[in-house]
């Protein structure tokens, strides 16, 4: 029984080197240049923003409110971002509503939401004003902050509507 496996394995192997060997290119005796390809590769993406960093990505109205987070991105079958799926209410996803929104009618601002509350400011948090959509460089209370410009997704988004509107808009569901 012990040299029927062997013998089995020793054979399931061979085929699978051939296969492997045929499908290595057979040299060309064609000393000439390759021919040039029309692919175009990128090593530099100064100013795109990664799709992973976006999912997660908070979302405050022009009250400076937090009013959910952004959970997924919808494109359209030529690439182009349609839909936002932003998660509103909820504790650690539990409870969380889902609402679709336009993704053009979110804001997106490179610089940190400004401390609005009434104690001590967190270490994090920036010296200017509200988030107007503007670009602009973030000015931090703190050195250890990385530059808005050198990362790689927003510091946060807009949108016009309050919790309680988002709440109350129909909720997404995937279909299968």
């Amino acid at each position: 029984m012990l040299m029927k496996s062997i013998a089995a394995g020793l054979a399931g192997t061979a085929l699978l080197a051939t296969v492997a060997f045929a499908q290595n290119p057979t040299a060309t005796t064609d000393k000439a240049a390759p021919a040039a390809t029309t692919t175009t590769t990128m090593t530099t993406a100064s100013g795109e923003w990664r799709a992973s960093k976006m999912a997660g990505l908070k979302i405050y109205n022009d009250a400076n409110e937090n009013i959910g987070s952004i959970n997924d991105l919808l494109m359209d079958k030529s690439g182009n971002v349609k839909i936002a799926v932003i998660g509103v209410g909820g504790f650690l996803g539990m409870g969380e509503h889902l609402v679709a929104v336009p993704y053009e009618k979110l804001k997106f601002v490179n610089e940190a939401v400004a401390y609005t509350g009434t104690g001590a400011k967190p270490a994090a948090t920036t010296t200017t004003g509200a988030a107007t959509g503007t670009e602009k460089t973030t000015t931090t209370t703190t050195a250890t902050t990385a530059s808005s410009t050198s990362k790689w997704y927003p510091d946060h988004a807009v949108f016009n509507a309050s919790k309680d509107e988002l709440k109350n808009m129909p909720e997404f569901k995937y279909s299968e």
